[in-house]
């Protein structure tokens, strides 16, 4: 494929922008999903139902909508970032909600035992969720959210629509000047495909290590 070598310094670059995307995305996704998460199976009802109102909000929203509202709605009420900035941020929100549920069945998985030895010697919910429920709950959750990874690297695609030049941008603008889409769309889909079997050897190793350990 000569046209695939011919652009290949622009589609690095456009696949050096989908891995930042993807890694900052997931990363900000983990921190809020934990959040959500916690809200989720808190004793406090009003705090039960915030979670679960966010959940059932980001879950039932098309990503591109997220999208297209961020890049073009929030600069009318003075709120303006560079636009991988802003990409990475909505993903991170609307991930977090898979990533929430993803942790919510890992916590559930948990005997209720281990919450009850845990107030019994005087730690609070917070407490007892940080140090005893939540590092038992990922261990059955690995696998789970590798596939959220790989879901939040394939919607990073959705970011081309908006202005941010990722792997799909770049191909995209290739493809306007050589117009070869088959050689170009399928060089860009085997690199997703690339980050994709990458993250399911590393999530399928560390579930079988964490399995091992436990």
């Amino acid at each position: 494929m000569p046209v695939l070598f011919e652009h290949l310094p622009e589609l690095w670059q456009g696949l050096i922008v989908t891995v930042q995307l993807t890694a900052a995305s997931f990363a900000g996704a983990a921190v809020l999903g934990v959040l959500v998460c916690a809200l989720r199976v808190s004793p406090v009802g009003v705090l039960r139902a915030i979670g679960t109102a966010y959940v059932e909000t980001f879950q039932n929203l098309p990503l591109l909508v997220l999208l297209v509202l961020a890049f073009f709605g929030l600069p009318e009420i003075g709120l303006q970032a560079p636009p991988l900035a802003t990409a990475i941020i909505v993903i991170a929100v609307y991930e977090a909600a898979y990533i929430a549920e993803a942790l919510r069945s890992g916590v559930n998985s948990v005997s209720k035992g281990q919450g009850e030895a845990a107030r019994a010697i005087g730690l609070t919910f917070g407490q007892s969720l940080r140090h005893v429920i939540l590092p038992q709950a990922l261990r059955t959750v690995v696998q789970p959210l590798g596939n959220i990874f790989i879901a939040t690297a394939m919607n990073t695609a959705l970011a081309a629509a908006v202005g941010v030049v990722d792997l799909t941008a770049a191909a995209h603008r290739v493809n306007l000047v050589e117009a070869q889409p088959i050689p170009i769309f399928v060089g860009a889909g085997v690199a997703y495909a690339l980050i994709a079997s990458v993250a399911g050897f590393v999530t399928g190793r560390l579930e079988r290590r964490l399995v091992i350990l436990r």
